[in-house]
This record gives C-alpha cells, structure tokens and sequence, in this order.
C-alpha cells in the first residue's frame, strides 16, 4: 500500500510539471523550435554536396575517349551533359547557363595515347561557389579516372593495377541532410532534457514553491523522480514528433531501423540527462548560473561523443574519459539504428552502459539534491 501511495505522489507530481510548463510561454517555444525550425535549418545548412550540376563540354577531338569522358557524367552529382561549340562558351557562362564548361582540345585521345600530357579547360562559374568548390575536384577525378582506364584497355591492361571499386552503403548519394538531421535531433534530444529539468528546479527555487513542497508529505526522491519522468517524458514525445514529421516526411530522410527500438535508446539516455540536469541545477542555484554552467558541460558532451567528429579520429584519453558520458553511448545506438537498421542485438551493450551511467548519475544528482534542500526544510 505504501509503495503504491509513493507513486501516486509522483504521478501527481509529475502532472504539475507538466502545468507548470504550459504556464511557461518561453519553454513551450523553446521546445517547438528547437524539434522543427531548429532540425530543419541544421539538415538544410549542411555543406551542400554536389547535386544536379550543370554541366557542358566542348568536344573538339570527336574520339571514342572524348566520348567516354562526355559519358561519365551521370545524375545525381551532374544532369547530362550539354554539348557546346567554343564560339558558345563564353555567352553560356554569362548568362549562367551551366556552372561548369569542359573544353576537351582537337587530337586528345592521339597525345594521350602517345604519352604526351594534353591540356583539357575546365570553366567554372565561381558565383555557385559550393558547387564550384567540390566540382572541381570531382570533374578532375572523372577525367583523369577515364583517362587512365582507357590507356590501360588499349595497351591491353597492362598499366591497370588494381582497381577499386567503390560502393557507399547507408547513403549512396553522400545526402548531407541524411546526416545533419538526425544529428541535430539527437543533439537536440540532450540539450533540451538537460535544459527542462534543470528550469523546473530552479524555477520551484525562484518562485518559493520548493518550500511548499517540503512542508508536505514528499521525499526529495519523489520530487526528483517527479520532474526526471516528466520532462523526459515531454522530450521523448517531442523527438518522436520530429523524427516522424520533420525528419522522415518534411525533409525525407529515410530511417533504416526501428523507431522503437531508437525511443528506447532515447528514453534511457533521457533518464541519464535529466538527472544531470537536476545535479547542475543543485550547483547552480539560478538560471542564469545554470545557463553558463550548462554551457561548459553540453558543448564537450556533443561535440567529444562522436556525433561531429569520429571518436576514432579523437586522442585515446579523450576517447577513455567520453565513456563515461552518456552521450558517447546514445550517439553509437542512434547512429546504428537510423543510419545501418541495427536491432536489439547490436545496440543492447550501448543501451546497458546507458542506464548504469544513468544510475550513477540518478543517485549523485538525488544526493546532491538532498543536501541542497536541507537548509529549506
């Protein structure tokens, strides 16, 4: 009877977080922003990768080379190439007909194959300047590639090598957006569970109601747990809401794996950084200390766990030290669910080493919290 009395208290608990954050006009537009406008401008800023590029070759040579060169480039990263004569080069890039202008000279394929280094021009219309950035590198690469297979067949493959024959799995086409969202949404996931709790303590603090909860018949476990399940709660449905509506439907990002198995993930991770949120807000005392302080922590949480950089590209010490954030272990699981279609049976050591640091941090944070209030009660 009395452990059902105890979750009772923290039912109705948790149900006056939730009016206390219906009252709250900036919290609620913090929320939308940060799980709509705030997904989508991330996956859209993203370094655009080439896409769709115009492009135009003057072929002057009319050779089985120059024809395969003209050939291979395709959709997705250029639309068919466009055929020009030298007198119409310079009218097309004024008028911005294409961004990039290929002029292949008269007797290429002959000095290719007698081993001179023959000069092929590349226009680039520069005011495009992030296709222009990444184009030229890739025209080069296509040319020069061609160029080297077609030697090899004619002097019958004796200068082949090896050859490498790449394939991208999970994103075929390097989409940037497939990306940036759903690092944005998992970013976003930490930044917001920490922010809420720690406001709905310190905004009791601040308007004196703290007091008001400790003259009744409540723990300071009831109380922590209260806002740990609450705002975790308001979160988790948030990022389902963008996962499905922002992410899969407005900007088309496909998930590979099972949603459920990522709000699972979430929902652990949540427990783990709603607790921090409550210890930061023990230390802090006022929501303008919070905000500093909440700068100090998230920003290597985010940017050390993986989900900018690979943790592999990172020193072995910070690797060792980031396991034991949370963050480290929810970035791996989400990234394996919706990027690789990874179940259960992957993803269960990331999800175990979630809820022991979780429990870790529950119990510091409740500590921490006892002691805060003593001087209250």
């Amino acid at each position: 009877m009395m452990r059902k009395d105890w979750f009772a208290t923290v039912y109705r608990l948790g149900i006056k977080e939730f009016w206390s954050l219906l009252r709250d006009p900036m919290m609620l537009a913090l929320i939308a922003y940060t799980f709509t406008v705030a997904i989508y401008a991330a996956a859209t800023a993203m370094p655009e990768p080439l896409h769709h590029a115009t492009i135009a070759i003057v072929d002057e040579d009319d050779s089985p080379l120059s024809q395969r060169i003209t050939q291979a480039f395709y959709p997705p990263q250029f639309r068919t190439p466009a055929p020009l004569t030298i007198a119409e080069v310079d009218p097309a890039l004024d008028r911005g007909d294409y961004t990039f202008v290929l002029d292949i000279p008269p007797g290429f394929q002959r000095d290719v194959l007698a081993g001179r280094k023959p000069a092929v021009q590349l226009n680039v219309d520069a005011t495009r300047i992030s296709q222009a950035f990444t184009g030229g590198g890739h025209v080069q690469q296509i040319v020069a590639a061609e160029v080297a297979e077609f030697v090899a067949r004619q002097r019958g493959g004796a200068a082949t090598g090896v050859e490498l024959a790449m394939r991208m799995r999970f994103n075929p086409n390097l989409e940037s957006m497939w990306f940036g969202s759903l690092m944005e949404l998992i970013n976003n996931v930490t930044m917001l569970s920490i922010i809420l709790t720690g406001a709905a303590l310190l905004r009791e603090r601040e308007h004196g109601t703290l007091e008001h909860l400790l003259v009744m018949p409540v723990t300071p476990a009831q109380i922590m747990v209260a806002k740990v399940w609450s705002m975790g709660l308001v979160v988790l449905g948030a990022a389902w809401f963008s996962l499905a509506f922002v992410v899969q439907r407005v900007l088309q990002v496909p998930v590979e794996g099972s949603v459920a198995v990522f709000l699972l993930a979430a929902a652990l991770h949540l427990f783990a950084t709603t607790s921090l949120g409550i210890f930061l807000a023990t230390m802090a005392r006022s929501m303008p200390r919070f905000g500093m302080l909440l700068v100090l922590v998230l920003l290597p949480l985010q940017l050390l766990s993986g989900g900018v950089t690979p943790r592999e590209s990172m020193p072995a010490l910070v690797q060792d030290v980031m396991l034991a954030a949370p963050t480290t272990h929810f970035v791996a699981a989400a990234q394996a669910v919706l990027y690789r279609g990874a179940g259960l049976d992957v993803v269960w050591p990331q999800l175990l080493a979630i809820a022991a640091i979780g429990t870790v941090l529950f119990g510091i944070s409740l500590k921490r919290f006892r002691e805060s209030i003593t001087g209250l009660a």
